[in-house]
């Protein structure tokens, strides 16, 4: 679902920073233009010129971008060797469970503490920290250590209740999910009752985690996912070495339970040295009252409604396909039209946001929070601006491939065991619905954690419900109108178009919001979107998004039958990145032509050092 606070800085002091590479960063050395700290005295600029909105907009000192992209590049890799690791925890979790009833019990109680943490605080704690704490460095005295173990230590008084009063109510919370009753009831619960203190500890690393990104040291919150990946597979791995293979003993129960949580408490903990090396102790202290926490935890008031408005979507949906998924199955169409489809093919599409644009957002978020501390609009547009067109060069290439290329790459992820040709034809139509959107979505992402700098929760809240209302109201339409085959696909492409209405509406108040805040002459001038940067970077990926698609499905189509999905799908691919990097310079996409060149100035330097090495 950022980049900068100085650690025991007083304010006046000069903004020292951190990015995530832990890399210190300091404006006085990379300086934004125009930023607060290069006025004499502290004090602010002279209001832009709107009619030279488009200059703010450009990039930031190279040093600075280069810290961001540096950073964000560590978590992408972080991300990228996590998921890896997953698709193993996956393959060793259905070795020892498969996929009967035990295995569903399991899943059911590893996924609800996700679900009741995420309802109940991980969305505000994910957005809220790392502002606050930006804020709190600039203007306490003490550079807001004293703020930050107050902050930590509701946090942790929360959180130990939430898990507290879960775990008690672990039949109910199964009954919730599930129509088990008897052993396969008795079984869930326990899995629960030793899942549910996930709870406190998926807290304890996202908190424990935005403080570490206030301080810019980013890659530990990326990496140590990777420990608890391999904690359960150790886990699971010694199960299997001495299970009889008969029916699970309270014993085994336990230790599947036991151990599946010890992964995230090893994942939580783990932060621990970076948070020392960072020169950040907890030490918990309880003198809240005036101590300004108020803010947050109204913020965080605001977040826990937009996960609660996101989950109602998410319901209405899940009824909807559910449903359809049967009618389905009346009519005599395999069960892939269902909600199991839908699930495939998002968990898919969500791949390249979470490596790409949550990556490189987080690394931004410290640097958007410092400006907005800094009273400089001009440098968190020109950080918005930055993240559009950095993310935009590659999640559109992304879409393409997933749109061009959407039946061999379903057909080499699923394509196995009980499902048929049917079947992924079914998900990749879905899929190719999805993939629009994901060019929104990301965008979408970008400005909600622009208003998060901006300490403003409550507008991110109130857009969201754009998304939401269409989201639902066309995924009803989709029910009612369209065919049995085709209902869940065309919720999908509900989703793409509500993602669209949602960055665009929040694109314009942003835009607003920024030019009142600089000083700007009113909605007229600020409306002027289509002479931003970042409007023009996405309209040139998208006139070269045209041939890379068609081009990248026409060969896996050619390729495919003869050679196979995984062929055709690398095939497609080779195609649709050699178009864009062939367009790069003539439509002037200066991201992606920087990292094209790079790459090859990589390559070459490599084939260079061989060749001399082979002499």
């Amino acid at each position: 679902m950022g980049e900068t606070v100085g650690r025991g800085r007083r304010p006046g002091a000069g903004p020292g920073a951190v990015d995530m590479s832990g890399a210190p960063v300091n404006r006085a050395g990379g300086l934004v233009p125009g930023s607060r700290e290069g006025a004499p005295g502290g004090g602010t600029r002279p209001p832009q010129d709107p009619e030279r909105a488009v200059d703010a907009e450009r990039p930031g000192p190279p040093k600075e971008s280069a810290s961001v992209a540096r950073s964000g590049a560590v978590m992408a890799a972080g991300s990228l060797v996590s998921r890896i690791t997953g698709f193993a925890r996956s393959a060793m979790v259905a070795a020892a469970l498969g996929i009967g009833l035990v295995a569903d019990g399991y899943a059911v109680a590893n996924a609800v503490p996700t679900i009741v943490y995420m309802l109940l605080v991980g969305g505000a704690l994910n957005a809220v920290f790392v502002p606050e704490l930006v804020r709190a460095a600039k203007e306490h005295a003490d550079g807001g250590a004293a703020y930050t173990q107050r902050l930590l230590t509701v946090c942790a008084v929360a959180l130990l209740l939430i898990t507290g009063v879960a775990v008690a109510a672990a039949p109910q919370i199964v009954a919730a999910y599930t129509g088990y009753s008897g052993a396969q009831a008795e079984m869930t619960v326990a899995f629960a009752r030793y899942c549910l203190p996930q709870i406190f500890f998926l807290g304890l690393f996202t908190v424990l985690g935005q403080v570490l990104n206030a301080r810019g040291r980013f890659g530990a919150m990326m990496w140590t996912p990777v420990l608890n990946n391999l904690v359960v597979v150790s886990v699971f791995g010694l199960y299997l070495a001495t299970s009889d293979g008969g029916a699970l003993t309270p014993a085994e129960t336990a230790l599947l339970g036991w151990g599946t949580t010890a992964g995230i408490a090893v994942q939580a903990l783990a932060l621990v040295p970076s948070l020392r090396r960072a020169g950040f102790s907890w030490r918990p202290r309880f003198d809240w009252r005036g101590s300004g926490l108020t803010r947050p935890l109204r913020a965080a008031g605001w977040l826990v409604l937009l996960v609660l408005s996101n989950q109602a979507a998410y319901w209405v949906v899940t009824r909807l396909a559910t449903t359809a998924g049967r009618r389905a199955a009346d009519a005599g169409i395999d069960g892939g039209a269902g909600f199991s489809a839908y699930a495939n093919a998002y968990t898919l599409w969500a791949v390249p946001h979470g490596i790409i644009t949550v990556s490189l957002v987080t690394a931004l978020l410290p640097r958007m929070s410092r400006a907005a501390a800094d009273d400089d609009p001009a440098a968190v547009r020109r950080d918005v601006s930055y993240a559009l067109r950095t993310t935009g060069s590659f999640i559109v290439p992304a879409a393409c491939a997933l749109l061009a290329l959407a039946q061999p790459i379903m057909t080499v992820v699923y394509g196995h065991g009980r499902t048929d040709p049917g079947d992924v034809a079914l998900m990749a139509g879905i899929l190719m619905a999805f993939a629009p959107g994901l060019i929104a979505f990301s965008g979408q992402y970008v400005l909600s954690r622009a208003f998060y700098a901006l300490s403003d929760t409550r507008t991110p809240f109130l857009l969201n419900l754009v998304v939401v209302t269409v989201n639902a109201g066309l995924a009803v339409v989709a029910y009612l109108l369209l065919p049995a085959r085709w209902a869940v696909t065309g919720m999908a492409g509900a989703y793409s178009v509500a993602l669209l209405a949602g960055w665009v509406v929040t694109a314009v108040v942003l835009r607003r919001r920024l030019a009142a805040t600089a000083g700007g002459s009113g909605p007229g001038r600020a409306g002027r979107w289509w002479r931003s940067a970042s409007a023009g970077t996405l309209a040139r990926l998208l006139v070269a998004a045209v041939p890379a698609a068609g081009l990248g499905h026409l060969t896996a189509r050619a390729v495919g039958d003869p050679a196979g999905a995984v062929v055709a799908g690398a095939a497609g691919a080779v195609v649709v990145l050699g178009v864009f990097a062939a367009l790069a310079r003539p439509l002037r996409l200066t991201e992606l032509d920087a990292a094209v060149s790079g790459a090859v100035r990589r390559l070459r330097g490599r084939s260079g050092a061989e060749r001399n090495g082979a002499r």
